[in-house]
């Protein structure tokens, strides 16, 4: 097990939102792993977020839950009240070092079909909520966090029937370099991370669990498979580390080579 951090008083502390399930929670897990702390964020399924701390706190690291609704800007106000408190409960703390922009949803419909109220919500969890989630959180980012942004392949190669999620992850890829230009006196790093295809609930676990899906994305990725969580939690974990302080304002996906 890589221990970046064994002095728990000293422990990095990291906001994942959607860190209960799939990719955000695997992020966790790695994080976990390098001797990191974490404050996750779930929607709906406590358990299932009570069960990724349970698996935090087996690693011998502290970690919390709290209930996010990533598209309801009004509640972020009490959000950033409750992670307060859970810091100084938690870690006798009033500030965290880095924020994973995680939480998202998935929508399949072509341009022709997309409906006005399904791009809102889009919009709402994964621009809206993205801009004023950070703005909110930015006084309690420690000078020298790190900030990670999650995209997607998509936002790169087009799959008709994607075109209102991509432009929501191809606003936040732009979004991530102003952040990174207008933080950088503070210090705090901004990237964007693009998974490609991974087999995840993600989508109704449409890579996972259906066949031709899986085959097909494996067919047009250069590594010859789909990827699967493991590959892209680590990357994020070690982007947050000291390892990657220089890296900044990029977009770097992680998809084993897709569609090159």
């Amino acid at each position: 097990m890589t221990t970046e951090n064994t002095d728990k008083s000293k422990a990095k502390i990291a906001i994942i939102t959607g860190g209960s399930r799939g990719l955000g929670r695997n992020t966790a897990i790695h994080l976990a792993r390098r001797g990191g702390d974490v404050i996750l964020t779930y929607n709906s399924n406590k358990a299932e977020a009570d069960s990724a701390v349970a698996e935090i706190e087996a690693l011998g690291r502290k970690a919390v839950a709290l209930r996010l609704d990533a598209g309801d800007t009004a509640s972020f106000d009490a959000f950033v009240s409750e992670a307060g408190k859970a810091l100084q409960q938690g870690w006798g703390r009033d500030r965290f070092d880095f924020l994973v922009n995680n939480a998202g949803t998935s929508y399949h419909a072509s341009f022709a079909e997309t409906t006005e109220a399904e791009f809102d919500t889009l919009y709402n969890i994964h621009l809206k909520g993205v801009y004023f989630l950070t703005q909110k959180l930015l006084p309690h980012i420690h000078d020298g966090g790190r900030i990670v942004n999650i995209s997607s392949g998509l936002a790169r190669f087009s799959n008709p029937g994607s075109s209102a999620y991509a432009a929501m992850k191809g606003a936040v890829e732009v979004l991530t370099r102003y952040l990174a230009k207008e933080l950088g006196p503070r210090g705090i790093t901004v990237n964007t991370v693009a998974p490609g295809a991974i087999q995840t609930d993600f989508s109704g676990g449409i890579v996972r669990d259906n066949p031709e899906v899986n085959r097909m994305v494996a067919s047009m990725t250069a590594l010859g498979r789909a990827g699967l969580p493991d590959d892209v939690g680590p990357m994020i974990a070690s982007l947050l580390s000291n390892d990657n302080r220089w890296v900044n304002g990029q977009r770097i996906e992680v998809s084993g080579g897709m569609i090159l």
